[in-house]
């Protein structure tokens, strides 16, 4: 029986990787850098998962010059905490929106009894202000496991974030179905042993999936009951093309 689902949230629950680059943009200015990643760009750095992973490796790769080299670590986690700081409250402000047929499916999901859960590399108040500013007060306590940001030291494409969601659901990966919207996401879960459906979002979708249980546009081309009335996640597809 299919017992929880396990949702990705940057691009998967919502469609957030646009607010991303603008917040990392302004805590560029906001902390006078000379750095500005344009959408072809970010696109490309999207392959490294995880926000401060993802400015040591633009630091790395392009060979800027970095003021505090002594503490690279440090600058990295002030630099990407003002970061998150501009992106939550974006969010608050309802610069957001969840991607179509999430509501849907969340909704169908605790009517039938299917637990939900979160995996993702983004931060914990990231998560939390996403879901504030789409639930409301509902919000809380509507995924009963949020695995997010640094609670595990490997992040996507490695399946640590997965096993670790499964370890605290305490189910088996094929009793499980992954949302996710990257190739890296995709390849966590499926490491993991999950069947996984890709939502493609707007800087993912020229990448490869074929690894997925099936690619869909986004949710609202599911059959949302027939895939929880189901009697197993092997015929995840099937009921997902109805």
């Amino acid at each position: 029986m299919l017992k929880a689902i396990i949702f990705d949230v940057d691009g998967t629950l919502a469609e957030t990787e646009e607010l991303h680059r603008i917040a990392f943009n302004t805590a560029f200015f906001d902390k006078d850098l000379p750095w500005h990643w344009d959408r072809q760009q970010y696109r490309e750095l999207l392959k490294v998962s995880g926000g401060k992973e993802r400015i040591r490796h633009f630091i790395e790769t392009e060979q800027l010059p970095q003021r505090e080299r002594t503490d690279l670590g440090d600058f990295i986690a002030r630099l990407h905490q003002q970061k998150t700081s501009v992106y939550t409250q974006l969010v608050i402000d309802g610069k957001a929106e969840l991607r179509p047929g999430v509501r849907q499916l969340i909704d169908a999901a605790r009517t039938a009894g299917i637990r939900l859960a979160i995996a993702t590399t983004t931060s914990l108040p990231n998560v939390e202000a996403l879901l504030q500013s789409s639930f409301n007060d509902a919000g809380d306590g509507l995924f009963e496991v949020i695995c997010a940001g640094d609670s595990v030291p490997a992040k996507k494409p490695a399946p640590d974030i997965y096993l670790d969601a499964l370890r605290q659901l305490d189910l088996t990966a094929d009793s499980c179905l992954a949302i996710e919207d990257s190739r890296n996401g995709l390849l966590s879960a499926v490491g993991a042993g999950i069947p996984t459906v890709v939502t493609p979002g707007i800087y993912t979708d020229d990448q490869d999936f074929s690894e997925a249980h099936l690619v869909v546009p986004d949710l609202n081309s599911i059959a949302v009951d027939s895939l929880l009335n189901n009697s197993g996640t092997s015929a995840v597809a099937r009921q997902l093309i109805g």
